[in-house]
């Protein structure tokens, strides 16, 4: 269950194409798609010949959607006039859109129906946007858990590989659930924030290079950007 959910917050950092000397736009919204009943529901009752859009799970205090009074809840369906169809639409949008910029959300809300909201897009967090540098290979890096319980397996001393996304650069260079990160582009890391730094200095236009230990083994890989960005 848990690889699950990390599998899911991987595709969720997928967006727009990485340039290492731009920011990615931020809203500060955990969002998903609508369910197959509730696309249903949006039908009948706005009137749509289909239920379409990104809900707003959670606003984030202190960022740009919260700044703009976007609710929990709120169904996005479109972006500057232009339909919303799900998360990855809306995240591609937002992502792509110049930090500092103003622009225009049309938003459903269960008791006040369609309305506009304008919001001035912010800088993703630099952990956030090296997560995406990572996603964009097709892997999630997080810090080792702790010792679950006396005499149980100790955690590595640096992060390692929490998740490999089906088809991804990562997943074609052998990368695997587990392996331990030492050097990344070139740069040791000895914590979660020298891989995000690294990350982040090296950028999605590839190609990455990555040395592993996995078990006692020693392994270098290169992850190639992915075709077509």
């Amino acid at each position: 269950m848990r690889r699950a959910l990390i599998a899911l917050a991987l595709l969720a950092l997928l967006a727009a194409p990485t340039d290492a000397a731009t920011r990615w736009g931020w809203l500060g919204v955990r969002i998903r798609d609508l369910s197959e009943q509730e696309m249903e529901d949006i039908s009948k009752r706005f009137g749509m010949r289909e239920g379409f859009g990104a809900v707003i799970v959670e606003v984030i205090k202190e960022t740009p959607a919260a700044a703009a009074g976007l609710r929990n809840g709120d169904l996005v369906v479109a972006f500057r006039d232009r339909p919303v169809v799900d998360t990855r639409s809306l995240q591609r949008a937002i992502g792509s859109t110049a930090v500092g910029e103003t622009v225009r959300l049309t938003v459903l809300r269960p008791e006040e129906g369609r309305r506009p909201v304008q919001v001035k897009v912010g800088a993703m967090p630099d952990a956030m946007a090296a997560d995406r540098v990572a996603a964009e290979y097709g892997f999630l890096v997080r810090d080792p858990e702790g010792q679950p319980e006396l005499g149980g397996a100790r955690p590595s001393s640096v992060p390692s590989v929490a998740a490999v996304l089906p088809r991804s650069p990562a997943e074609r260079a052998g990368l695997q659930v587990g392996d331990v990160l030492t050097e990344v582009a070139g740069r040791p890391v000895v914590s979660l924030d020298a891989v995000r730094e690294a990350l982040l200095a090296a950028g999605a236009e590839g190609p990455l290079a990555l040395i592993l230990r996995r078990d006692q083994e020693r392994i270098t890989v290169t992850l190639e950007p992915t075709v077509g960005r």
